[in-house]
């Protein structure tokens, strides 16, 4: 039974990789130096990733390799290399985020096992189904889901050969991931890039409910659940924490591994979580998985909660009870440290010594046996030794050490050739030595040839169109559709995340307004994604734009054309062509988290429309929590469909540096955040005046410092005039709407 389950743990550096292996975890996901979504983690290099692997094996333990972060164009013929050198290794999967990636190992590199990487954020069985066809064997879903919804998608995902993969243990974030982009606004360090610097534990101003860290959630802990995640479905069981230390990692994977075994075994489950309490800790929640949104999930500490957790148990009132628990936090953490040094100290990842021992004499093979570890493996030549003619060269030590240096690999060193056992002035021909070595090579590699590298893949430049811009313009609002229309733009209209209590209206709207674009958000789960369903068979419009790319399967069903839009996190060209190849996808938005120079050389498919915004409240991060229960205080507990549906309100908060965020909750959508001003960006226009095909403006009412002097008609018309290289109307548009940034533009990934 205890196959139908898998311990996921991280691997920061070798030690916590050891230390997870000991622990008794059944697969470890590490990164490189480069390409994954931890980039403040040591990680590991790829001259020590083999004997990772080898070591990782010998404990039947599988090793994924991270590859999670979005892939800018520069960096393609980096990443077709490193991905040359992973698919002749034993690595067991990678972890994708990217599309172009997913469709560059999906073209050229199938032999490689491919994950789904939670910053694609999969909450609805549509995005499964997406993923399938990318042919990834598994995904990682959403934090923020409830045990039914995973019980629902991991019914889908059996349907789709694809195993589930939830979080169990570490970290909560308070944004979706993949849609977390406060690090990337605030100082360039985007989350999707790794090198999230994570601003939602900063300490802000102090706000109306009291908090000084308003953003900060408690950890993840489902140890208690492991009943419901084995009802529901769930194969990989994962922990969080690639930035803990060896001893975090360490303890809690040995109380994850004997929580499962119990399960497994029919024993009584672990109810003590003290172990768990005396490492690193922001106290403990479960309620995204029970599905009670609370406001009991904040902490208003990011840094480690053992001592006031343990000083709370044991009722610790005075300054000497409260150093006494301190003193024994000390010396149990020292006694896990020292005992998992002492237990990984023997774990050797060396590359195995290679020896090779030749003998044979005229009229013989020459016979080798080659020992790597406790592996060995005996051959001969199909010719024989002959004498060695007066002149002639014999095979002696340097020509066999000449010959034989390639065998050498990743995971293995010739250290030693022995030929005290072959007879002297003998020779054969170099063409059987090469043979030799390469039947040497063969078995090192499992007794399977080396897969040939591939070239980067080229696509084919397409030959600039003579074309006139098209403006398009976001509305949420009914009132905006005749005025927006009647300035000449094509209009999209946002669809509500609580899409399922307000589908028979949108039905309506769409109906009447048959030239409006529906728009449909990033986060659309359960009943949700339903009425998305719903509202695409009734409505059937010419044309959609899809932040998510569950909608996206749904409209290439029925056969409705679909844009990509901008939370899709688009940044070359191969997740351009792959959404046109497999998907059929009309368009996509490159992501505005590029600046010119890595925008620049992204190639537009043949036929394919490239969007761009240039104007839009800048969402810094999008989340399932109510982010006012921390800001201005709310007197509804729990956040529930309810408050999906009805709420609206505003509020903001200040950081020590005086940078102001605005938190926006409109009707029917989650609650977000959003930078101080709106992104207004007209030098691209004039940057790149051949590159896109459509330039976007979002004129939804969320109310930033931005400030704008003008009716949004008006603002349209200086927009497209503006997207027509009309200067005067470029001057016009920094006088109507003032205080807006282009920092991102500037400053890019």
């Amino acid at each position: 039974m205890r196959n139908k389950f898998e311990l996921l743990a991280p691997g920061g550096d070798i030690e916590s990789i050891k230390a997870a292996i000991i622990a008794g975890a059944d697969a470890i996901y590490c990164g490189l130096d480069n390409f994954n979504a931890r980039n403040r983690a040591t990680n590991l290099t790829f001259d020590n990733l083999n004997g990772i692997v080898r070591l990782a094996h010998e404990y039947d333990c599988k090793i994924f390799l991270t590859l999670n972060i979005i892939i800018l164009e520069s960096e393609i013929p980096a990443l077709v290399r490193l991905i040359n050198k992973l698919v002749n290794t034993k690595i067991d999967g990678v972890i994708v985020q990217d599309l172009g990636l997913f469709y560059i190992l999906k073209k050229h590199f199938p032999t490689l096992d491919v994950h789904a990487s939670t910053q694609i954020n999969t909450h609805n069985e549509g995005q499964i189904a997406f993923l399938s066809k990318l042919t990834a064997s598994r995904v990682n879903l959403s934090r923020e889901l409830n045990i039914h919804e995973i019980k629902h998608l991991a019914s889908v995902g059996r349907n789709h050969n694809m195993l589930m993969e939830v979080f169990v243990h570490g970290s909560y974030c308070i944004g979706f991931s993949g849609l977390c982009y406060i690090s990337s606004v605030k100082n360039g360090n985007s989350g999707n890039r790794g090198r999230c610097s994570q601003p939602c534990r900063d300490q802000y101003k102090t706000t109306n409910a009291g908090k000084d860290y308003p953003l900060n959630m408690k950890d993840n802990s489902a140890f208690s659940d492991m009943e419901a995640l084995a009802d529901a479905g769930v194969y990989s069981l994962k922990v969080e924490g690639r930035i803990k230390k060896s001893h975090y990692v360490y303890t809690v994977v040995d109380q994850w591994n004997q929580q499962i075994q119990r399960y497994c075994d029919n024993q009584a489950l672990l109810t003590d979580k003290s172990s768990l309490y005396t490492v690193f800790n922001r106290d403990f929640s479960n309620s995204y998985l029970q599905g009670d949104i609370n406001k009991n999930m904040f902490i208003d500490n990011p840094r480690d909660n053992s001592i006031q957790h343990f000083t709370k148990i044991y009722s610790c009132k005075t300054d000497e009870s409260i150093q006494q628990v301190k003193q024994k936090l000390y010396d149990d953490k020292t006694v896990i440290i020292e005992t998992v040094a002492e237990k990984i100290q023997n774990l050797n990842i060396d590359k195995l010594p290679l020896n090779l021992y030749f003998s044979g004499s005229a009229g013989q093979p020459l016979s080798v046996r080659v020992t790597a570890g406790d592996a060995e493996y005996t051959l001969e030549t199909e010719g024989t030794l002959a004498a060695a003619s007066e002149n002639g060269r014999s095979i002696d030590e340097e020509l066999l050490a000449s010959s034989f240096k390639s065998i050498s690999d990743n995971d293995h060193q010739l250290t030693n050739i022995d030929i005290s056992q072959l007879a002297d002035n003998v020779f054969i021909a170099f063409k059987a030595l090469n043979v030799l070595r390469d039947r040497i090579s063969f078995w090192l590699n499992g007794s399977k040839p080396l897969i040939e590298p591939v070239d980067t893949p080229r696509l084919p430049r397409v030959a600039v169109v003579d074309e006139t811009p098209q403006l398009t313009v976001l509305i949420s609002n009914k009132k905006d559709i005749e005025p927006c229309q009647a300035a000449g733009a094509k209009v999209y209209f946002q669809l509500p995340d609580s899409l399922h209590t307000e589908v028979k209206k949108m039905v309506s709207l769409f109906t009447e307004h048959q030239d409006l674009v529906p728009w449909f958000p990033a986060i659309l789960i359960g009943d949700h994604f339903e009425a998305a369903k719903a509202l695409l068979e009734t409505v059937k419009p010419k044309r959609i734009v899809t932040n998510n790319t569950g909608v996206a399967h749904l409209a290439i069903e029925l056969g409705i054309e679909w844009v990509a839009g901008p939370y899709l996190n688009l940044s070359n060209s191969f997740s351009l062509e792959c959404l046109k190849q497999e998907f059929g996808c009309r368009g996509a938005f490159i992501s505005n988290e590029l600046n010119k120079k890595q925008i620049k050389p992204i190639i537009r498919p043949s036929g394919f429309e490239l969007h761009h915004s240039i104007y839009h409240p800048i969402m810094i991060l999008m989340s399932r929590q109510c982010l006012f229960h921390q800001t201005v205080g709310c007197k509804v507990k729990a956040f529930d469909s309810k408050c999906l549906k009805g709420c609206k309100k505003t509020a903001s908060i200040i950081n020590m540096r005086e940078s102001s965020f605005i938190i926006d909750k409109q009707k029917g959508d989650h609650n977000a955040m959003y930078s101080q001003f709106n992104f207004m960006n007209t030098d691209i226009i004039t940057d790149m005046p051949d590159k896109f095909s459509h330039y976007f403006v979002d004129l939804r009412d969320i109310k930033t410092d931005t400030q704008i002097s003008v009716d949004k008609a008006t603002l349209i018309g200086l927009f497209t005039r503006a997207i027509n290289k009309d200067e005067t109307a470029i001057a016009e548009l920094s006088d109507a709407v003032t205080q807006t940034s282009n920092a991102q533009y500037r400053k890019g990934l």
